[in-house]
């Protein structure tokens, strides 16, 4: 089957990502997280056997850590989170793709190990989901687009897991759960995350 595999990814930027970790550590460090976490998901996903596309929050970077072979860049839509994902899966599949992940760049302990499982999973699953431990989630695959996993969401809340779970059983999709991880978005997580890396 072909997979391919979604990166979302923000240019880095002093003070415009990482805003809630900067409310604490300060725009400067903040950015300087944000560049090792791009380059921890730049590591992880290079290994992966699959077609990679990496959609950009803004605007698509020239030259970047992303210009090696194996990633195609892509601009994200003008929507809310969901609609960004949506119109993202929306965009693949119809390029001809069979399994689609998609995953941000938040999380150090993203594996590539993971990434293949999740891959393995939609063999059997319709969805597979990474639930993060602020009530997020680090990874959503599937085999065919469902929309309503993108709608009627509180993004960037704990609810969103929840949400989308409630959506899958609503919706009778045949899904499975990967291990949690943590999204680094606070001090806090950064300092648990780093801890476990070292």
């Amino acid at each position: 089957m072909k997979n391919a595999l979604i990166i979302f990814v923000r240019k880095p930027e002093m003070g415009k990502v990482k805003t809630r970790l900067a409310a604490t550590v300060g725009d400067e460090k903040a950015l300087e997280i944000y560049i090792e976490l791009l380059t921890h998901t730049h590591a992880v996903t290079s290994e992966i056997k699959a077609d990679k596309f990496v959609f950009y929050a803004d605007r698509i970077e020239p030259d970047d850590l992303w210009n090696g072979e194996g990633f195609t860049k892509k601009l994200q839509g003008n929507y809310d989170l969901g609609g960004k994902m949506k119109e993202a899966f929306s965009t693949i599949f119809e390029m001809g793709f069979e399994k689609v992940l998609i995953i941000g760049s938040d999380c150090l302990e993203l594996s590539g190990a993971i990434i293949e499982e999740a891959f393995e999973v939609l063999e059997k699953k319709e969805v597979v989901i990474g639930p993060a431990n602020d009530g997020g989630y680090y990874l959503l695959g599937m085999k065919e687009l469902s929309p309503g996993l993108f709608e009627n969401k509180q993004w960037s809340t704990e609810h969103v897991f929840q949400e989308t779970i409630d959506d899958l059983q609503n919706e009778n999709i045949d899904y499975a759960v990967l291990t949690t991880l943590t999204d680094v978005d606070t001090e806090e997580s950064w300092i648990k995350t780093n801890k476990k890396q070292t």
